[in-house]
Order: C-alpha cells, then sequence, then structure tokens
C-alpha cells in the first residue's frame, strides 16, 4: 500500500484535472456542448440502450438526461425509437450523423492532445493511459457506500 502522503498528493492532482477538461470543452464544436458530447460518446462505446441506462452511466438526473437527448435528437445525431419490449420506453442509438459528429470530437481530442502533450514521448503516454485506465477500473469494481449515491441522497 503506497503512503498517506502519495494519496493526498493524488488527490490534489485529480481536483487539479479541471484545467484538462476545461481543455477539452474549448475544443467542442459550438452545435456540441460537453452534455451532448457526453451522450454520443457513450452510445458509440456500449452502443443502442434506453434513457434510464444513459442516465445512469452520464450519473445526472433524468432530466438533464432528456435535454442532452433533446438537443442531440435535435441535431439528427441519434434515432428515439420505441422499445419493441415496452412501448413506453425509447432506444436510443446513433444515426450516421451521429457516428461522423463522433468522429470529429475523436479528431479534435486526438490533435488537441497530440498539441499538448507534444513533449512526451509515445511510452509516456502509453503509461498514462495504462495507469489511468487502471484507476478507473479500480473505482468501476468498488461499490459506492449507499449514503454517497445520488439515488439515496435524493431518499
Amino acid at each position: 500500500m503506497a503512503a498517506q502522503s502519495h494519496y493526498e498528493e493524488l488527490a490534489r492532482q485529480l481536483s487539479a484535472i479541471g484545467a484538462v477538461k476545461r481543455g477539452l470543452g474549448r475544443i467542442l464544436p459550438a452545435e456540441c456542448p460537453a452534455g451532448s458530447a457526453a451522450v454520443l460518446t457513450l452510445l458509440g462505446r456500449h452502443g443502442e440502450m434506453r434513457i434510464s441506462r444513459l442516465t445512469e452511466l452520464l450519473d445526472v438526473d433524468m432530466s438533464v438526461t432528456s435535454r442532452h437527448v433533446q438537443h442531440v435528437a435535435a441535431r439528427g445525431w441519434i434515432e428515439r425509437d420505441p422499445d419493441p419490449l415496452d412501448k413506453r420506453s425509447r432506444i436510443l442509438r446513433l444515426t450516421p450523423a451521429g457516428h461522423a459528429m463522433l468522429d470529429e470530437l475523436g479528431r479534435r481530442t486526438a490533435e488537441m492532445f497530440a498539441r499538448t502533450l507534444r513533449d512526451w514521448s509515445d511510452e509516456e503516454v502509453g503509461q498514462l493511459n495504462v495507469m489511468l485506465a487502471r484507476l478507473r477500473e479500480s473505482f468501476d469494481c468498488r461499490e459506492v457506500p449507499l449514503a454517497r449515491t445520488p439515488a439515496a441522497q435524493q431518499a
């Protein structure tokens, strides 16, 4: 186990990640704000899904998800088809235009990182990718205490 000071420094570094997020936000097309980009990214990664599942993945309130879905649907980036198993629900899926926007977002993101990290070696970028994936997996496989979940806070 790492020393307490390492965990404290990790917390400081992760809280400063906001600068990276702001940089990513600046490269988004005006018609595709961060919430819309998140919807497209999740549908691209996980495939078609109900809005309830998208809400879980976004970890926001259903009303927030609905606004994001409305925005991307209005631009023709997703389809909302009736769920054959439950006609009250809708299945969300990317359209060809949505795939094209997702490709554009990926291109812009890769260019930004290439420009920003131009003094990093391929090995250093690879190490960062491995460590960030490991960090994310460590959080994904652990249960969040019930009192900390959004659903528990609303109850």
